[in-house]
């Protein structure tokens, strides 16, 4: 095993940097599904296979980066967290707008992600200008792709999307929990809360906090999928996958153009 990489800075929350990335994830949040809606159907789904497959080959490159023995820390190297989970499930949602892929992405990207937006854990080991680019790229593309698929071209959780949404979720923790207990390390703060300011604070310490999470994420979840499956526009769309894990529902300006 390659020794580890004393950090070298943190980007401190809520810092210039951090209130600039903000300001342009809350603009681009507001006008990426307006885009989508106003665009041609093909056009838009042409753009997001290719950002997918952009996406994919940016995981793949910066976890390979971050495995070199220059670079390699156990807390951070290995795909353990689940925003590395998240992104190659956000990359397959917009290359295949597979249902389980598109309900992950829907309730990881707008829930678990963005607690790694509203409270980065930003350490750099190597090149912090690298690093800061690569942790907001990544982080931004999960947070706007469900937003670009479920507000842009219309598809929508079900039920059965949040069951497996969750369900894979456990199962990632349980692989990060043995990924913590062989390494040591803290993979999606399973086995104690970041070093600096986070939600988790507010949830009491650890284990409680995980206890509390599970419950949160569970409530929350249920919130974002009971207004899609109620809507008489959304309850009346097709199914697109054998597992009823989305449904699409057809707008008629898109429809009108194809």
């Amino acid at each position: 095993m390659y020794p580890a990489v004393d950090p070298i800075g943190r980007m401190p929350p809520f810092g210039a940097e951090h209130l600039v990335v903000l300001a342009v994830l809350a603009a681009l949040t507001v006008a990426l599904p307006l885009l989508a809606r106003r665009a041609d159907r093909g056009v838009v789904e042409r753009w997001c296979a290719t950002a997918g497959w952009a996406l994919l080959a940016a995981t793949v490159l910066w976890t390979a980066w971050g495995m070199l023995p220059a670079h390699w820390n156990i807390d951070q190297s290995l795909p353990l967290h689940f925003s590395d989970g998240l992104r190659l499930a956000t990359a397959v949602a917009l290359i295949t707008r597979s249902g389980w892929a598109i309900a992950l992405s829907y309730f990881g990207g707008l829930t678990l992600n963005l607690q790694s937006v509203l409270t980065p854990d930003v350490t750099y080991f190597a090149a912090p200008p690298l690093e800061l680019t690569m942790y907001w790229l990544l982080h931004m593309a999960v947070h706007l792709a469900p937003v670009a698929l479920v507000w842009g071209l219309g598809y929508r959780p079900t039920w059965s999307g949040y069951g497996a949404a969750f369900a894979l979720t456990v199962a990632w923790a349980g692989l990060a929990l043995v990924g913590n207990a062989v390494t040591g390390a803290n993979y999606g703060y399973l086995n104690r809360a970041p070093e600096g300011p986070s939600l988790l604070d507010v949830l009491g310490p650890w284990p409680l906090y995980l206890v509390w999470e599970a419950v949160l994420v569970a409530s929350v979840w249920a919130l974002m999928t009971w207004p899609w499956t109620t809507a008489a526009s959304t309850a009346s769309a097709p199914v697109l996958d054998r597992l009823g894990l989305v449904r699409r529902r057809l707008d008629p300006a898109h429809a009108a153009r194809g």
